[in-house]
């Protein structure tokens, strides 16, 4: 039999492959460059639970202005310029001067050194060497200073040679500098002493000898160390730089969080407009959805793991990540997803006179109500894998890699398995599952699907390990994916197919991945990390037992309607026989209605 091509939905098999290669090499990597920027893990968190809710705000809107004013197709191109700008111009974002590292200086007994103290103090001391090899760096150290170390250095640095330095004893701040061999540090756990060559120095432009004689006070001062080397000051910066009081005042920040939150916008209307146009064009075909959308995998998979190759081989010899191949792949791929879309070729053949009243009535189906509450759930357990497993796996991997890491490549791998081994088959086989155990059933098996996938997390020891739990990933996002866009497509009123995308979008993202940031964050700093995940798939358990039982419950019970006139259908008989399909009375459909009371049945197998 010759296989046939449906020329039709060539355009959206190229938008997904497009949009999503065009959001893969940025989107992982926002919240490493915000740290790179200068900016602490609590400003981070902090960013990533607005921004969902401003597409919370956005999918809605832009889907009532599609719907209302037919303008699906400007606002869907205008979505994927936004989406591609915004991007690329965070690439100029200014980040903030990194402070000078903070250093104890110790002279005692004829012996100086510089300390410098950090829990990674073994790994810090491995980078320098590997780095600076046998070179001698020239620094100056800027230390408080007490009355008792003005007379060692007036004393026995400077040999009473310099007039008036005895007035100095009142000086809070002693200058001086020293030189360090970057082959000469000894390690004491998690603490590096430098140590200098020779005890030498220089001293109000004299060069001295740092001694400290054993009679005497032990020398000891908080100094700030300036070698005029950023590799050096990197390696030896503290992590958390900029807190969020102190990133609400610089100017850099709104302009880096404003452009994410323009970024974000766009990435809400081409994603819920997108939708509604994709099933607009399948029409009654909407197990096919999967089907298109495995190539938006595909392209996430491929261009997300050619990034990082990018962004490593362009920093080589580099201090800090050198993003700009991505941020140009951005634009350019965003630019040709603009050309791929203007050849989709779609009309809205059904037409709402009231959009609001229509989608409304939504909430007074039981049915909907569940479905929209369990799209929160899955927003719940998809913002711990999105926000937070990387930040487990680095700390999994500290403990048990030591220096001797491969984090990014094990992250790399993660990012290709949940495409490849995950969402790609289960978008593929979406419509056939669908068929098979019909939306309900899908719904109930997600939930389970998180339950089983967290707590693999919480029994983690080997972060390598992750990799064949990562399969899983075609569960818990590539079939959650298809159903929630199948059945909100299915249950939509006619006319308002990119209202009704926007409105799950929006409560699956807006409130279920905000709700889940926030509450990610605090069960990571209050317990553990692996805590959080044992939690959370106890919940998920929990959560799948009361959607199961009220499905049951309500499918034992199709046969009443709202009404309390009996509806039975041979649909609703096999539904409850074989326990995978469902019945739905939600669409306001006045054109079907036989009855006349503003309701049609849907078979949603």
């Amino acid at each position: 039999m010759k296989a046939t091509i449906d020329k039709e939905l060539l355009p959206m098999k190229a938008h997904y492959f497009l949009f999503n290669a065009g959001t893969a090499p940025v989107v992982p990597f926002m919240p490493t460059l915000a740290g790179q920027l200068g900016y602490s893990p609590a400003v981070v968190g902090t960013m990533y639970t607005v921004l969902p809710i401003i597409g919370m705000l956005a999918k809605p809107l832009f889907g009532y202005i599609a719907d209302q004013y037919h303008r699906h197709r400007s606002l869907f191109l205008g979505g994927q310029v936004l989406t591609g700008i915004a991007f690329f111009l965070i690439m100029f974002v200014p980040g903030m001067d990194k402070p000078l590292p903070k250093v104890q200086f110790h002279c005692h007994q004829g012996a100086s050194t510089v300390r410098f103290c950090s829990e990674y103090g073994e790994c810090v001391e491995r980078n320098i060497e590997r780095y600076y090899g046998n070179q001698t760096l020239n620094c100056h150290l800027n230390c408080e200073a007490q009355p008792y170390m003005w007379d060692i250095v007036c004393q026995d640095w400077l040999q009473n040679k310099t007039d008036n330095c005895a007035a100095n004893r009142t000086n809070p701040q002693l200058h001086f500098g020293t030189s360090l061999n970057m082959q000469r540090i000894e390690n004491d756990n998690t603490c590096m002493f430098f140590m200098i060559p020779h005890d030498q120095g220089q001293v109000a432009n004299q060069n001295v000898t740092l001694y400290c004689p054993p009679e005497k006070e032990y020398f000891q001062a908080n100094c700030t160390m300036d070698c005029q080397e950023d590799y050096l000051k990197e390696q030896l910066a503290e992590s958390a730089v900029i807190n969020t009081s102190s990133a609400m005042a610089m100017p850099q920040f709104w302009l880096f969080f404003g452009l994410l939150i323009f970024s974000w916008i766009g990435m809400a209307v081409v994603v819920s407009i997108g939708d509604a146009i994709c099933f607009g064009i399948l029409g009654e075909r909407h197990h096919l959805y999967g089907k298109q959308r495995l190539c938006g995998s595909l392209g996430w998979g491929v261009f997300a793991l050619l990034a990082g190759l990018l962004v490593d081989h362009m920093s080589q010899g580099e201090v800090d990540k050198n993003y700009t191949a991505v941020f140009w792949m951005a634009l350019l791929i965003m630019g040709f997803d603009v050309f791929a879309s203007t050849k989709l070729r779609h009309t809205p053949t059904h037409l709402s006179s009231n959009i609001v009243k229509d989608v409304g009535q939504m909430f007074l189906s039981v049915r909907c109500v569940i479905f929209f509450l369990w799209c929160v759930a899955i927003g719940l357990g998809t913002a711990l894998i999105w926000n937070f497993l990387f930040i487990y796996l680095e700390q999994l991997d500290k403990a048990f890699e030591g220096c001797d890491s491969s984090i990014k490549t094990l992250e790399g791998l993660v990012m290709g398995i949940q495409c490849f081994g995950g969402e790609l088959p289960f978008f593929f086989l979406s419509g056939w599952i669908l068929k098979k155990i019909g939306h309900v059933n899908a719904m109930s098996l997600v939930l389970l699907g998180f339950g089983v996938r967290f707590i693999l997390y919480s029994m983690l020891q080997n972060p390598w390990y992750i990799l064949p739990i990562e399969l899983m990933n075609g569960v818990t996002f590539g079939l959650f994916y298809a159903t929630m866009a199948s059945y909100a497509s299915i249950v939509a009123p006619p006319g308002t197919d990119a209202t009704m995308q926007s409105l799950v979008g929006a409560i699956f993202e807006g409130v279920g991945v905000s709700m889940g940031s926030l509450i990610g964050g605090q069960l990571f700093e209050s317990v553990s990390a692996r805590t959080t995940f044992e939690i959370f798939g106890i919940g998920a358990f929990i959560i799948f037992v009361l959607h199961v039982s009220i499905q049951l419950y309500l499918q034992r019970n199709s046969n009443i309607s709202e009404n309390g006139k009996a509806r039975v259908s041979s649909a609703s008989a096999t539904a409850t026989t074989s326990a995978s399909a469902s019945l739905e009375t939600v669409k306001p459909k006045n054109s079907d209605n036989k009855d006349g009371d503003g309701f049609r049945e849907v078979d949603l197998s």
